[in-house]
């Protein structure tokens, strides 16, 4: 890495972290990800983002890979507050959070709005794996929707979200504590959109989206892609015809889109489909 220098009278002041890649901002704190060449001076490189933002109160570093069924993951402090609670805006919305206690992605901003875009007036809304609340929030107050429920596993996350809803002053967005697929086939009702935002263990709740879904519903499956493997995601068009066909409904397809890369060539997606 190379860290830009300015010269003064009291030696080398650093200006800011060049090469350290991209970070984080959720609220007022950045998370770094520092390369093992890097670790002795990840003080230092933390110290000038903090100099370079004055919007930033904390700089924290992945302390490890996303774990367990939440996808949470480990935050070691660097510098500033010390602090691991934040409130992030996004699209005219508040999200409190704990960063190493909920999954919660920045970069997915974009696709919270390609999929609170396509919301018309009226729709009930399911959000499976529903989290701080990001989507049922960034829906309501992006959109029209008469009615949109969240169902959410890990308490902590379902704590923050309903504290996000107060503090979005919301009063179409309703929210349960656990597993979506059981929330889901509890509900005497169907829906017009159903989210499956969990690409690691969503498809298997395919069944539940499906058994609520009517004619005309929507579903956004999120799932990952290999791309290595194959020009589009045979695998997760296969696993959608298999549910489908056991609840003896048609289907189609109208797009899927990358939102995100996991790794060399594997890519987050969602796929579209309509129920016919």
């Amino acid at each position: 890495m190379k860290i830009s220098q300015k010269k003064t009278s009291k030696g080398v002041q650093i200006r800011k972290p060049a090469h350290i890649g991209s970070y984080d901002i959720l609220g007022d704190i950045a998370i770094i990800e520092v390369p093992p060449n890097l670790k002795a001076r990840q003080h230092e490189i933390a110290k000038s983002i903090l100099s370079l933002h004055k919007n930033i109160k904390t700089v924290l570093k992945k302390a490890g890979s996303h774990e367990g069924d939440f996808r949470t993951q480990k935050m070691a402090f660097l510098a500033g507050k010390r602090n691991k609670i934040t409130i992030h805006k996004e699209h005219n919305c508040l999200i409190k959070l704990d960063v190493e206690k909920i999954y919660f992605s920045p970069r997915l901003s974009n696709e919270r709005k390609r999929i609170f875009m396509q919301v018309q007036p009226g729709e009930k809304i399911l959000v499976m794996f529903s989290g701080s609340g990001v989507y049922p929030i960034t829906i309501s107050k992006n959109s029209k929707a008469a009615e949109i429920i969240g169902a959410e596993l890990n308490p902590v996350a379902h704590k923050y979200a309903l504290e996000n809803v107060k503090l979005n002053r919301l009063k179409n967005v309703k929210l349960f504590l656990g597993d979506a697929g059981k929330a889901a086939g509890s509900m005497d009702k169907q829906f017009d959109r159903i989210l499956m935002p969990y690409p690691k263990g969503g498809p298997d709740f395919l069944d539940s989206a499906v058994g609520v879904a009517k004619k005309g519903s929507i579903i956004h499956l999120y799932d990952f892609f290999p791309e290595y493997e194959s020009e589009k995601p045979l695998s997760t068009f296969a696993k959608i015809e298999k549910a489908c066909s056991k609840a003896k409904k048609k289907f189609k397809i109208l797009s899927w889109v990358k939102c995100g890369q996991v790794g060399p060539r594997n890519f987050r997606i969602c796929v579209d489909f309509r129920i016919l």
